[in-house]
């Protein structure tokens, strides 16, 4: 891989391309939750809560899979350093531990409980 591509102009087209995404992605990954939850009649809150815990492992994951394919396996970490090094503007809402699978899995068993919880609330 050529050094053009790990510039920092490469890496705000990179995090541009993936701010756009995720809201596309975010409706994408959380209206089954939103339709199953709507089915069992779970409180609103409930359901949006679980939405966003629902829909976030998936878009993180797709997104995660851009910046590999934009990059390469072995120079993703360039791109992630870079975003760590800029947290309050293109690293905003990014921390490392979000490229982990066992974060991603926390998130949605974090949804199900939630479901589950709006599921027992609605009987009682």
């Amino acid at each position: 891989m050529n050094q053009q591509e790990l510039n920092p102009g490469n890496f705000k087209r990179i995090s541009l391309i993936n701010w756009l995404l995720s809201v596309p992605f975010f409706v994408l990954f959380s209206w089954p939750y939103l339709y199953v939850a709507d089915f069992f009649h779970i409180e609103k809150l409930i359901t949006y809560l679980g939405c966003i815990f629902f829909s976030v492992p998936f878009m993180i994951t797709i997104l995660h899979g851009h910046v590999t394919m934009a990059l390469g396996e072995a120079h993703r970490h360039h791109y992630y350093d870079w975003l760590a090094e800029h947290p309050l503007t293109f690293g905003l809402l990014f921390h490392p531990v979000m490229m982990r699978t066992r974060f991603r899995l926390i998130l949605l068993v974090v949804s199900l409980l939630i479901f589950i919880t709006g599921f027992l609330l609605k009987l009682l």
